[in-house]
C-alpha cells in the first residue's frame, strides 16, 4: 500500500516538474521574439522611429494650348449602295455588264424575256384603236343628236379604260429590263443567261465609292463641339494613308442605349481605294484649348465616386477629387481638381496613401 502511494508522489512530482519547465521555456521564447519585433520596427522606421518617405515620381502642373482632337472608330460605307434584283420573274435573255466595272445611270444591265408581255400589248393596243373609233364615231353622231350623251359616254369611258389598261401592261414591260439606278460599279453577277429569275434572285452588288461615307459616334459630352462641315482625318487597317473628310449629317437625337450621338461624313475616293465596310480610326477636330492642364493617364485612380490623383504637399502625399475630359495616349485633360504649380504625383499610386510621407523625383516633360 505504502508503494503505491510513493508511486503516486514521484509521478505526481515529475508532471509538476514538467509544467514548470515548459512555463520557463515559452517565457524565454517571448521575450527573444519582443527583441527581434523591436530592432525590426526601428529598421523599418526612420529617424527617432518615424515612417520613411516613399520615393515617387511627380511633375509640376503647367498650362499648355491643347488641340482637343477626339478619337474614335467607325465604318467606311458606299455613298449609294443597291442589291439589283428584278420586278417581274422570267428567264434572262441578255446580260449587259461586265463584272467589276462602272456603269453609268440608266444603262440596259439584265433583260427578261417579255414575249408574253409583248403580245398583251398588241392586243391592247388594237382594242384601244377600235374603241377609239367607235368613240369618234359616237362623238359625230352626239353631235347631230342621232345619240344620247349617256351613249357617248358610254364608248369615251371604253376608250379610256383601254388605254389605261395599255398603259398598265408598258410599265409591265418595262420592268423587263434592268437599268443601273446611278452610276457605280458593278460587282460579281450571280446569274446567267437563260436564268429564271424572281424577285427574290439577286442579281449583283451595285455601288457608288466616290465619295464613300464614314459613319462613327461620338461620346453624348462632345455632341456640341461637332459641327457641319467639321473636318476629320482617318486611316484604315489596309492603308497608313491619311485620308480627310467633312462632316455632312449629324442625327437629330442621341441614342438612348449607348448615350453617343452618331455622325456621318463624306471623303473624295478617286482611285477607289478606300473599300466599304472598311474599319477606319477617326480623329475629329473639336476645339483648341487654352491655359488646359494636362497629366499623365497613369496619375489617375479610378475611385467608386469619380476619379482622383494624389499631389504633394508640404511632403505629404494628399488626395484630390478631379474631373476629366479628353483623353489621349498618354495624357488626359483635367477640368476641375488641379491648378497650374501643384506637383502631381505619377507613380507608386498602389502604395500610396493619404498624408504618406513622400520624397518626389521631378520628372521633365
Amino acid at each position: 500500500m505504502k508503494k503505491r502511494y510513493i508511486f503516486y508522489a514521484v509521478l505526481a512530482l515529475g508532471l509538476a516538474y514538467l509544467v514548470y519547465y515548459r512555463i520557463n521555456a515559452n517565457k524565454k521564447l517571448e521575450g527573444k521574439g519582443g527583441a527581434s519585433a523591436g530592432a525590426g520596427k526601428g529598421k523599418s522606421g526612420g529617424k527617432d522611429g518615424k515612417q520613411a518617405p516613399l520615393v515617387v515620381d511627380g511633375i509640376v502642373v503647367k498650362p499648355v494650348s491643347f488641340d482637343n482632337d477626339l478619337e474614335v472608330t467607325g465604318a467606311i460605307e458606299a455613298n449609294e449602295s443597291v442589291v439589283l434584283k428584278s420586278e417581274v420573274s422570267g428567264l434572262v435573255t441578255g446580260i449587259y455588264f461586265q463584272e467589276g466595272t462602272t456603269v453609268s445611270k440608266g444603262s440596259i444591265l439584265v433583260k427578261v424575256n417579255d414575249r408574253d408581255i409583248q403580245a398583251q400589248l398588241q392586243d391592247a393596243l388594237t382594242k384601244q384603236k377600235l374603241s377609239a373609233t367607235n368613240e369618234n364615231r359616237a362623238k359625230q353622231l352626239l353631235a347631230k343628236g342621232a345619240i344620247s350623251q349617256e351613249e357617248y359616254d358610254t364608248a369615251l369611258a371604253d376608250l379610256k379604260s383601254l388605254q389605261a389598261q395599255a398603259q398598265l401592261i408598258r410599265a409591265q414591260l418595262a420592268k423587263t429590263t434592268i437599268r443601273a439606278p446611278f452610276t457605280g460599279r458593278v460587282g460579281l453577277r450571280s446569274i446567267s443567261a437563260g436564268t429564271y429569275l424572281t424577285p427574290a434572285t439577286v442579281i449583283a452588288n451595285l455601288v457608288s465609292t466616290n465619295p464613300v461615307k464614314i459613319t462613327f459616334s461620338v461620346p453624348e459630352k462632345y455632341a456640341g463641339q461637332v459641327k457641319i462641315n467639321s473636318e476629320i482625318s482617318f486611316t484604315t487597317d489596309g492603308s497608313a494613308k491619311q485620308n480627310k473628310g467633312k462632316v455632312y449629317a449629324i442625327e437629330p437625337g442621341i441614342n438612348a442605349t449607348t448615350r453617343t450621338l452618331q455622325i456621318r461624313a463624306l471623303a473624295p475616293n478617286a482611285d477607289n481605294a478606300l473599300l466599304p465596310g472598311s474599319f477606319a480610326k477617326i480623329k475629329l477636330a473639336l476645339t483648341t484649348l487654352q491655359n488646359a492642364i494636362l497629366i499623365p493617364n497613369e496619375a489617375v485612380i479610378p475611385v467608386l465616386k469619380g476619379k482622383i490623383v494624389y499631389i504633394q504637399k508640404d511632403g505629404k502625399a494628399q488626395e484630390v477629387n478631379v474631373e476629366a475630359g479628353t483623353r489621349t495616349d498618354e495624357n488626359i485633360v483635367i477640368t476641375s481638381g488641379l491648378k497650374a504649380g501643384d506637383t502631381v504625383l505619377t507613380t507608386g499610386s498602389m502604395a500610396l496613401k493619404k498624408d504618406a510621407p513622400v520624397k518626389v523625383h521631378l520628372v521633365k516633360e
